[in-house]
């Protein structure tokens, strides 16, 4: 872990609260299941658009605000566990790379007129950042299990 003065205030996300997990795995946590929620609703709002047409389909901010906040948290994250913030940063630069190309996607089938399909490819990426910051963050709860068989 670097010095706990590094990044001033913020660093108490740095600060461990219980068996050895600290408070921004927490957080990265809470904001990977929003972004999961956020997800789901915006997937419906695209359905919804395209309804209209192609021209009236956008972006949904809360979706990229959410994936931007993860990748900066896996950023920090970085800072306090090294090999599990690289892990965790490379998987949400992936989740934030397949969300860009998810959303062209829909637009190409809107233009095309085929029925939308669901971002399957987001959401693989979106339930392996999940998978692995709920290990991270929740493998106290399996713990006593894990030391007795291993």
């Amino acid at each position: 872990m670097l010095s706990p003065a590094l990044l001033g205030p913020i660093d108490v996300l740095g600060e461990t609260v219980v068996a050895g997990v600290t408070i921004i795995e927490f957080v990265l946590l809470a904001l990977v299941v929003v972004n999961l929620i956020v997800r789901a609703v915006a997937h419906r709002s695209y359905v919804a658009a395209a309804k209209d047409g192609a021209e009236t389909l956008s972006r949904n901010v809360a979706l990229d605000v959410t994936n931007v906040l993860i990748v900066l948290g896996g950023f920090y994250y970085i800072t306090v566990h090294v090999h599990g913030g690289v892990v965790f940063t490379t998987l949400a630069l992936g989740l934030l790379l397949t969300d860009f190309f998810e959303f062209e996607s829909r637009m190409v089938e809107l233009r095309q007129e085929m029925p939308l399909e669901r971002p399957k490819a987001a959401l693989v990426a979106s339930t392996f950042v999940f998978l692995y910051i709920a290990y991270q963050s929740l493998f106290f709860l399996i713990q006593p299990l894990w030391d007795s068989v291993v």
